[in-house]
């Protein structure tokens, strides 16, 4: 070992002998991380199997590519691959302002019972789950439901929104933000807080007005993080969310609702599909991955700001 070496390890271990109780609380989250994240990738071989069950992983012949083949010249995959990035990027659009928006509301406001009212009222959707918020999309927007009893009202004709599949994007992306805007702002709420006092009274000295400050001041310092959150929303930005999807999904609008982790879902767990259900899988993993190291250089080039 060489003398530099041996003095990166002198250092290293003197850090874990200071620090041991910072270390002795990574074990548990390591441990989780190699069991339950690491470990199942030993799994992904048996996209380039065919894999039986009574065989085992290491019994199962090898294809190559044959399940990805499949997959691509498949009938199902340009409606798969159209619904997923359209839905993915619909939502990662629209869903990107409205919790920065929240939070320099909420940053603004001097009003500290209306501030925390607002607050608890935007975090408490986050906590419900998938199953009651479409459930409760389904009970307000069925034929009798609340929307379609006012637009009768109004001497209009019922809308079947839940089976129209035109519709099914909107609703999908709009009660996901109506669920998560609130809990998102956090982020930049905190980065708010962090904000130099000092800067906001030379502002107002200078004569900068409530929308100057929020132009010259609040936006350039949350940018740094709204731009790391992009980063990391395009990561997951082809992993549309199967419960929510297929608990909205029906016969009527699967043109627009049918996504790749349905389809996982169908040749994986109804069909018993196995090779092909993680073929299919590792494909749309290897395409997010692609596209967060696209967007990472594109916003490192652009404005210097990236996760790496």
């Amino acid at each position: 070992m060489t003398p530099a070496r041996q003095h990166n390890w002198h250092q290293a271990r003197k850090g874990i002998k200071r620090h041991w109780q910072l270390y002795l609380l990574l074990i548990l989250p390591v441990a989780w991380l190699i069991v339950f994240k690491y470990a199942p990738m030993f799994g992904l071989q048996i996209a380039f199997k065919d894999y039986m069950m009574r065989e085992g992983f290491f019994g199962s012949p090898w294809v190559g590519l044959k399940h990805f083949k499949s997959f691509m010249s498949s009938y199902y995959f340009p409606r798969l691959i159209g619904n997923t990035v359209g839905v993915s990027l619909y939502n990662l659009i629209a869903g990107f302002f409205p919790p920065i928006l929240l939070a320099i509301a909420l940053n603004e406001c001097r009003m500290r019972f209306f501030k925390k009212s607002i607050q608890m009222i935007t975090y408490a959707p986050y906590f419900l789950s998938t199953v009651v918020v479409v459930s409760i999309l389904i009970q307000v927007l069925s034929l009798n439901g609340v929307v379609n009893t006012i637009i009768t009202a109004l001497g209009g004709s019922p809308i079947s929104f839940i089976s129209d599949p035109t519709l099914f994007k909107s609703l999908y992306v709009w009660s996901d933000i109506w669920q998560k805007t609130g809990y998102n702002s956090i982020m930049y709420i905190a980065a708010l807080a962090a904000v130099n006092p000092e800067m906001l009274e030379a502002a107002e000295i200078d004569g900068a007005n409530i929308w100057q400050r929020i132009w010259y001041v609040d936006i350039p310092s949350i940018l740094p993080t709204a731009i790391i959150m992009f980063i990391v929303n395009t990561a997951s930005a082809l992993n549309v969310g199967f419960e929510k999807v297929y608990l909205m999904q029906n016969p009527l609008n699967m043109s627009a609702s049918d996504v790749i982790s349905t389809y996982t879902y169908r040749m994986g767990l109804v069909d018993m599909n196995y090779s092909l259900a993680t073929a299919v899988n590792l494909f749309q993993s290897v395409i997010s991955f692609v596209f967060m190291l696209t967007v990472n250089r594109i916003a490192r080039k652009l404005s210097d700001i990236s996760l790496w």
